[in-house]
């Protein structure tokens, strides 16, 4: 299909069975932490998913480039962006499968309804409000600074939607976990597993994919960390195994 790309967008390849993605380089762009998501998450058969914040779409089209048949609800609350995104599910002809919706996540289950999904994805913003020098450009900033968006608001946002048993999976800086592990017990759901990135072997985590449970019980499981590259600066075959090069 043949989708009209606006003045300043260009069109990215996610390297997944074709896909591609419609960005623009002014806006915040999808990068490795979308994609260690996306595997993180691993759909399973039946799996019905939201992705909560997906800007251009790039998560939400990489788990439904995994899993046959998946339907992803994608919520951006940014309208330009989320224009990109249904022009990019449009391109790749998955329009049946993905829908995107213009809106705040933390007003998503009105629209799209509590406790109907079995997978919710986040990839929120880093920055904590105040805390760091502000892009000047307002859709950066809202992609790469909270704002009034707290962990707390994301965590709520997911076991709203989340039925019981149903999986959060979020990508975060690492020095910031704790808070998102507090807000996500706080909000009722149980953090499960939780994986450290790292760079290179040695070197202190970039970032945790961590993953809840709506009400789900004890136990934490620490799964063995993530590496990118290896000394000399190649890339580790985990690397290669998600990259699927």
């Amino acid at each position: 299909m043949t989708v009209e790309l606006k003045p300043g967008e260009r069109l990215d390849d996610l390297q997944l069975n074709g896909l591609k993605l419609i960005q623009r380089p002014d806006a915040f762009r999808f990068g490795t932490d979308s994609v260690l998501l996306a595997d993180f998450a691993a759909p399973r058969k039946g799996d019905r998913a939201v992705d909560l914040g997906c800007g251009t779409g790039a998560v939400a089209l990489l788990m439904a480039g995994h899993r046959d048949a998946l339907t992803v609800q994608a919520v951006e609350l940014q309208g330009d962006i989320a224009d990109m995104a249904r022009r990019s599910v449009a391109l790749n002809r998955l329009e049946a499968r993905i829908q995107v919706y213009n809106m705040d996540m933390r007003d998503a289950w009105r629209t799209l309804g509590a406790g109907r999904y079995s997978l919710a994805v986040c990839n929120p913003p880093y920055g904590r409000n105040g805390a760091a020098l502000e892009s000047l450009s307002e859709t950066k900033r809202l992609a790469r600074h909270e704002g009034d968006l707290t962990p707390e608001g994301v965590a709520r946002s997911a076991a709203m939607l989340l039925k019981n048993g149903g999986r959060f999976c979020a990508v975060y800086p690492a020095h910031r976990a704790y808070e998102l592990m507090r807000a996500m017990d706080e909000a009722g759901i149980a953090p499960k597993r939780i994986r450290t990135v790292h760079g290179v072997a040695g070197r202190a985590p970039k970032f945790v994919l961590m993953e809840g449970v709506k009400q789900g019980g004890e136990g934490l499981h620490w799964l063995e960390p993530l590496v990118l590259r290896n000394a000399d600066g190649t890339f580790t075959e985990e690397w290669h195994r998600i990259y699927g090069v």
